[in-house]
């Protein structure tokens, strides 16, 4: 192996397959794949490996792997869970550098099972053999026949002689089938079928860096449950970017982390589903609805204008009922129907005389039969027009395959992608589309959620690419300086966060309740009285905050108070109080960062109270954070109205908001591995102009 050859080649582009355990029953684990290497002419060596005989489906068999001519390039264990370290054991003193194990019973039952896939990957870390599964169906190279996986769905759905450039990558053998016959029947074709299994040596991220970098591969689809490696992951789908490959996943198993066992809101907000959420679009990975979802992005991503799909849509339909239909499905996925210019309307109404809509939808109606090219004259008009970047074209039976040349024809000439519904048609008519760059979709809501995704897509790569960068910056510049302070109250967080530029407004320290007041009389109005403990997150619920104090009657309020926290918490270190002026604005936020057990560090932004509480109106990003993308967090949540000037209140300062957001995430980026939590909450923001204010603070560290 050179020393440009991933790692993963020999296992997932062998020359050479050995199958031990091979039977001559072409139904049983051991014979299906025998069988497919036979039946469908893999393009190198197969040994089979069995003593019962001399021979199997067509290929001389050996009776134990040491008598075997050469050192395949993988040894595929169709063998019970018992005889799998032994045999691996046999393979590594063969010289076999990697091998497909099958057989279940391991981490996925627990117990014994878990000692035995520990045990695997203590092999593997020793012997340096890469091990595929286990608990997995198995892989197949389709161009060059490879096809060691054990599922019989290759004998009724064949690959041809047609190269295909999506390569399947799943967590689930049942699901990596489906997706697979799926994609055949839209007539797409395949390079790679992976199931990746239990991932006990080779993870989901290693293959889809093996992935990026395989000449063959243009697109990757996949099914993730979980990522068990989420830097490496990252890293990965940078250099999908980098190379421009499409990465489609699903992602199942998006149960809610459970915040029983959290101290602070952003814990209980930032849950598993959301995070996943959110690392995909932010690192421009299309992340489908569905296993149909998943197979129509992936056949989109594979036609050249692809990356040209924006949110503006014209739609051209041969029934005014549908093309209705298809505006209301566009619209749902968050595309517009931007009017078409009056100089294109009068253009139509003069091409086509009695035509029913014009305006987008366009209703083309059956008088594209009356005379020859009309259809030419209609779609040449609507790519014209300057009002999108994507036609979308309902046609059917007769029609679809009288108009099918003319959208050929004039698609060649645009920079628009041209995408066609077509209910009906000959198979023939459909290839000749797609040959001409033309996807077709049998369903209306198929294509439109496929190009909703689509166009957010591109509008997430741009993102991708600054994030990265940002992150490459951060990394660059960052030092320890920052490191969070540990076992520290309020007052100490306030301090260490306002070295970041995070603004804190005025607040003070008080040794008792004589301080207090003091304080309180210098500042002058009513305050905030709040006891001040590194071990009680949530003040409110003990008694420990009081707000609208007059400074008068700062000193009974917080000897009362901390007479009520000492009760109520009487283990908590009570280091005094904190003392700030009452603030007034616009809105609150919640700001918040966590860590998470794949991804890291991730913020959480909500507008604060009900809207975060009950609707969950929060926006969620991977760590860096700067200003811009803030705003972008800001935007997209649902109350974003509120902040805006809503019926007539004051506009808040957006701009300082993003600014705090910003630093942060700076501050929890400097804060070091200690850091678990970091939240602000509420985050005043005053109105335009006037800045904003971190009210309360809260920072839990891994000591904690």
């Amino acid at each position: 192996m050179s020393a440009t050859t991933h790692r993963l080649e020999v296992a997932l582009n062998p020359s050479s397959i050995a199958i031990i355990g091979a039977s001559g029953d072409p139904g049983r684990i051991g014979g299906i794949a025998l069988d497919h290497l036979s039946r469908f002419g893999f393009r190198g060596q197969v040994f089979p490996v069995n003593p019962k005989y001399p021979e199997l489906a067509g290929f001389r068999c050996y009776p134990d792997v040491e008598s075997l001519p050469i050192a395949p390039d993988v040894a595929v264990l169709a063998l019970p869970v018992e005889d799998v370290a032994p045999m691996l054991e046999r393979c590594h003193a063969k010289g076999i550098p990697s091998a497909i194990v099958y057989a279940a019973g391991f981490a996925e039952i627990g117990g014994e099972g878990s000692s035995r896939q520990e045990a695997l990957l203590e092999f593997s870390r020793r012997t340096g053999m890469h091990i595929i599964g286990p608990n997995c169906m198995g892989l197949a190279q389709l161009e060059t026949r490879a096809i060691t996986c054990f599922a019989p769905t290759f004998r009724l759905f064949p690959p041809d002689e047609r190269k295909g450039g999506i390569s399947l990558v799943t967590q689930s053998g049942s699901m990596c089938s489906d997706l697979y016959v799926t994609g055949w029947m839209m007539n797409m074709r395949f390079r790679h079928f992976i199931n990746t299994g239990n991932e006990a040596c080779v993870d989901f991220a290693d293959y889809l860096d093996y992935l990026v970098t395989d000449q063959g591969t243009q697109i990757i689809a996949g099914y993730v449950e979980g990522l068990r490696d989420g830097p490496k992951f990252v890293a990965a789908a940078r250099q999908m970017l980098q190379a421009g490959k499409p990465l489609v996943l699903l992602k199942a198993g998006e149960s809610e982390r459970g915040s029983e066992v959290t101290q602070s809101h952003t814990a209980a907000l930032a849950g598993n589903r959301a995070v996943y959420r959110a690392a995909f679009a932010q690192l421009g990975v299309m992340q489908a609805r569905h296993t149909v979802h998943l197979t129509d992005l992936a056949y989109l991503s594979g036609f050249p204008r692809m990356d040209s799909v924006g949110r503006k849509v014209v739609v051209a339909s041969i029934s005014g009922a549908m093309g209705a239909v298809t505006a209301d499905l566009l619209s749902a996925q968050g595309l517009e129907l931007p009017v078409l210019s009056q100089a294109s309307q009068s253009r139509l109404m003069e091409t086509v005389p009695g035509i029913a809509m014009v305006c987008n939808p366009v209703d083309m109606t059956g008088q594209l039969f009356s005379r020859p090219r009309l259809a030419t004259e209609v779609l040449q008009t609507l790519l014209q027009d300057a009002a999108a970047n994507v036609l979308l074209v309902y046609a059917t039976g007769s029609l679809f395959e009288r108009i099918a040349p003319e959208l050929i024809e004039v698609a060649a000439g645009s920079s628009c992608l041209v995408t066609v519904v077509a209910t009906s048609g000959t198979p023939e008519t459909r290839q000749r589309l797609e040959a001409a760059g033309i996807p077709v979709f049998p369903d209306a809501a198929r294509a439109c959620e496929a190009l909703g995704t689509a166009a957010r897509r591109a509008e997430n790569l741009r993102r991708a690419s600054r994030w990265h960068a940002l992150r490459e910056a951060e990394d660059a510049h960052r030092t320890l300086a920052g490191s969070a302070p540990l076992c520290a109250d309020e007052h100490q967080v306030k301090q260490w966060l306002h070295g970041f530029g995070v603004p804190v407004g005025k607040v003070e320290a008080a040794a008792d309740p004589g301080q207090a007041e003091a304080i309180a009389r210098r500042l002058g109005g009513p305050v905030a009285v709040k006891i001040l403990s590194p071990d009680i997150a949530h003040k409110t619920e003990v008694g420990g905050v009081r707000l609208n104090v007059r400074p008068a009657e700062v000193r009974d309020a917080a000897r009362d108070m901390l007479d009520a926290v000492a009760a109520a918490q009487p283990k908590a270190r009570l280091r005094g109080l904190l003392i700030q002026p009452m603030e007034s604005g616009v809105g609150e936020l919640i700001v918040g960062v966590t860590r998470d057990p794949v991804f890291g560090l991730v913020m959480t932004v909500g507008l604060g109270g009900i809207m975060t509480e009950l609707f969950q109106d929060v926006a969620h990003r991977l760590l860096p954070v700067d200003e811009e993308m803030a705003r972008e967090m800001l935007t997209e949540l649902r109350s974003a109205p509120l902040l805006q000037g809503f019926r007539g209140k004051p506009a808040a300062d957006i701009p300082a908001a993003a600014r705090a957001i910003a630093a942060v995430s700076r501050a929890a980026m400097a804060a070091g591995p200690a850091l678990n939590e970091l939240e602000i909450n509420p985050l005043l923001i005053k109105a335009k102009g006037q800045g904003a204010v971190a009210l309360d603070a809260l920072l839990l560290t891994t000591t904690e």
